[in-house]
């Protein structure tokens, strides 16, 4: 490996900070197709087109968060072969993979284009924005192939240690769709459908050209079609990456509990909620980078058995994310309704948001905490225990609290927001009780 893409040697803040940062940037131009989605939409659509576009995102979420848990468990094994220096069996590792995917990526296709109805009256979507959400979520539905596929290729290039290739793949795809948005929705008057189209054709774009570039890279392995097969590395990724998977998937169900919670207590609501939404989209990037970036950093130490500088690592992902997190708590418990109004000219509309990310606002710290812990148990294969965590503090926790919020007469999107900072806690302390018993487990050993 090239000694920046080397994670066993040298200072941990200095290497984290370089490979995190390519990280935050793909993830912050990531975050960016459905915000500026809802952000032309908002200013040139419809007044039910937020709701519509917030709605069918969260849906189309649902999938890709599960093929991401999948690939997160590719780039950890990945890590652990460089560190323990079988670079060799990479090759049937991606293989094995790809053959999970491809299988999977067929099934979803069919099931969100046949069930898009179905998944939309799930959602309690307010009755004028229906229509348009089917829409979103069948176009988008159509393109999981190309949405899945950035993902893959972008895993397996975090798993050896390079998050530039990634942030360059993603940086063409936001271009692309930030052009398709100002065409379609701007100057074609397509509204909802134009801002799903531009997405899919971003991700097409980027996948077309991430292919072209990555012929032209030296890689540490070789791999050829015949790999593409179910084997013994198959078992692997599912053992590592299928926890994952069904934790996104479980969570962000958990998410359209409470977005279905929230639609049907009125459009006004619903509208302010996919707005705060895509403002935590963005917020949620340091934390989600940092988990990334230390799951792929853990891999590699524990795969060279250096377990102490592993636990340096996370101790010191922990202090970095934190710090960052009181900065944008200040931000967003105070004037909360500046980042709303880039989204929506409605004042309604800007003042729910404000509301709902008041309550959520804490978050912004303590989730630096959890997220370190859990990238931590990732790259030591831990990812069953990160699993039972996210699940138990989903649905234990954060719908029980936001059903709770939700009753009354004046139920407040404020104690609503408060559910997902309560669920962070519970998790954090279910992550430092597990970290003391595994501690003392291996001390004994």
């Amino acid at each position: 490996m090239k000694s920046k893409e080397n994670f066993t040697e040298g200072s941990i803040p200095k290497k984290l900070i370089s490979f995190m940062l390519p990280v935050l940037g793909a993830l912050v131009l990531q975050a960016m197709y459905g915000a500026v989605d809802l952000l032309i939409v908002g200013q040139f659509g419809t007044a039910e087109a937020i709701s519509a576009v917030s709605t069918g995102s969260n849906i189309i979420n649902l999938f890709t968060f599960t093929i991401a848990g999948l690939t997160m468990g590719m780039t950890v094994l990945i890590g652990q072969y460089l560190g323990e220096r079988k670079a060799d069996r990479i090759g049937k590792l991606i293989g094995g993979a790809l053959f999970i995917y491809i299988i999977l990526t067929v099934i979803f296709t069919a099931f969100v284009v046949a069930g898009a109805q179905m998944l939309t009256e799930l959602m309690k979507t307010p009755e004028d924005a229906k229509k348009l959400t089917v829409q979103y979520v069948m176009i988008c539905g159509g393109g999981l192939t190309f949405i899945f596929a950035y993902n893959i290729i972008s895993g397996i290039f975090r798993g050896m240690g390079n998050s530039r290739l990634p942030l360059l793949f993603v940086a063409i795809a936001c271009v692309v769709n930030i052009i398709g948005d100002l065409v379609f929705v701007a100057w074609f008057n397509w509204n909802v459908a134009g801002a799903a189209l531009a997405t899919v054709g971003a991700q097409a774009v980027s996948v077309i050209l991430s292919l072209i570039i990555i012929r032209k890279q030296r890689l540490p392995f070789s791999f050829s079609i015949r790999d593409i097969r179910f084997c013994e590395e198959t078992k692997k990724v599912l053992k590592v990456g299928l926890p994952i998977a069904l934790q996104d998937i479980l969570t962000n169900i958990s998410f359209l509990v409470i977005c279905a919670l929230i639609n049907d207590l009125g459009l006004e609501q619903s509208s302010g909620y996919g707005i705060a939404q895509k403002v935590i989209s963005f917020i949620m990037l340091i934390p989600s980078s940092l988990m990334q970036s230390m799951s792929a950093f853990i891999s590699q130490n524990i795969g060279a058995r250096k377990y102490k500088r592993a636990k340096r690592s996370m101790y010191c992902g922990m202090a970095m994310g934190a710090s960052v997190g009181v900065l944008i708590f200040v931000f967003i418990f105070f004037y909360g309704s500046l980042p709303s109004s880039l989204f929506s000219g409605n004042e309604a509309y800007i003042a729910e948001a404000a509301k709902y990310l008041k309550g959520f606002a804490i978050d912004t710290v303590i989730t630096c905490v959890l997220f370190s812990f859990m990238g931590y148990f990732n790259g030591s294969g831990r990812t069953m225990f990160v699993m039972i965590q996210g699940i138990t503090s989903a649905f234990a926790v954060r719908i029980p609290v936001s059903y709770i919020m939700s009753l009354g007469d004046n139920p407040s999107l404020t104690k609503i927001g408060m559910a997902v900072p309560v669920s962070t806690i519970f998790g954090i302390i279910v992550c430092t009780l597990y970290y003391l018993y595994t501690n003392k487990k291996q001390a004994t050993i």
